[in-house]
């Protein structure tokens, strides 16, 4: 750069993950994003009325991501057996 500095471009300028790595490709991303989007939304309308500390995203929005994504993929969900809830209610499982 003109003062000095210099600028490292990885992976071509794309995506690091998806380029020069194993990250999640962008059909998994889309709902992270999606995610971080209505929970911004949600911090926007509510943000005033809640404590400061580091909140979990709300359930309803995770359901209705997981929901959304389901039916653009023309999937409809189940119900989860108590095993997959215990598994979603930990993170000792992984991820």
């Amino acid at each position: 750069m003109p003062d000095g500095r210099k600028l490292h471009l990885l992976g071509e300028g794309r995506l690091i993950n998806l380029a020069a790595a194993e990250g999640h490709p962008a059909s998994v991303m889309d709902m992270s994003f999606a995610n971080q989007a209505l929970s911004v939304e949600y911090l926007v309308k509510h943000g005033a009325e809640l404590e400061k500390k580091v909140y979990p995203v709300p359930p309803d929005i995770d359901r209705n991501v997981a929901r959304m994504k389901l039916e653009a993929m023309g999937l409809k969900i189940d119900r989860l057996t108590p095993e997959q809830e215990a598994y979603l209610a930990t993170w000792s499982e992984g991820t």
